[in-house]
């Protein structure tokens, strides 16, 4: 029989690991490792205790997000989705790039109340080359994620003709000459 890890073993476990760590209460960074102070330019002091807030590009997409996800959360305990997310400091400031972000939630009645998320900058593979509105980082996101225009439109809560209209603005950024092109371009800038 082996002996159970101790507490320290773990410590060193969520300081080492390979993606970005958060544990969160109330949409709140309580701790964090350092591959997120890196990710997102920022040290540990300058993370916890800040609304996750501070690493979206912009408020409307912290509480859309927060609001689409609360209800995936309750019924499934986990989420996970590749979004735009914003640099809080060091040179690269203000810099917005692709991070695939997953979270688990403790208590799936309140999913907000404390949960664990991971963090993986998508940047080097996957640039963001355009500069695109609020909505617009949020259809590509469910695009790369090769959702239909209707299904897009659930999931945002709006009608499927503004998705095809947030589309082709996309398309016309990129250059994109198809649905499929466009989900290309998205991920290889």
């Amino acid at each position: 029989m082996t002996a159970a890890p101790a507490l320290d073993d773990y410590r060193l476990a969520f300081e080492l690991a390979p993606v970005g760590l958060v544990l969160s209460r109330h949409r709140t960074m309580v701790d964090c490792n350092q591959a997120v102070c890196e990710m997102f330019g920022a040290s540990r002091d300058q993370l916890i205790g800040q609304s996750f807030r501070i690493l979206y590009p912009s408020a409307d997409e912290f509480e859309r997000i927060g609001e689409r996800i609360a209800p995936i959360l309750n019924a499934h305990g986990h989420y996970s989705d590749e979004r735009i997310m914003r640099r809080v400091g060091g040179r690269f400031a203000g810099q917005t790039f692709w991070c695939h972000v997953t979270g688990r939630a403790l208590d799936r009645a309140d999913p907000h109340a404390a949960g664990i998320w991971s963090f993986e900058d998508l940047s080097s593979r996957c640039p963001v080359k355009a500069e695109l509105t609020a909505r617009e980082r949020e259809v590509a996101g469910l695009v790369m994620k090769g959702l239909t225009a209707k299904q897009t439109a659930k999931a945002l809560g709006i009608s499927p003709r503004t998705v095809e209209v947030y589309r082709a603005r996309l398309m016309r950024k990129y250059g994109a000459s198809s649905s499929v092109d466009l989900v290309q371009r998205l991920l290889t800038g």
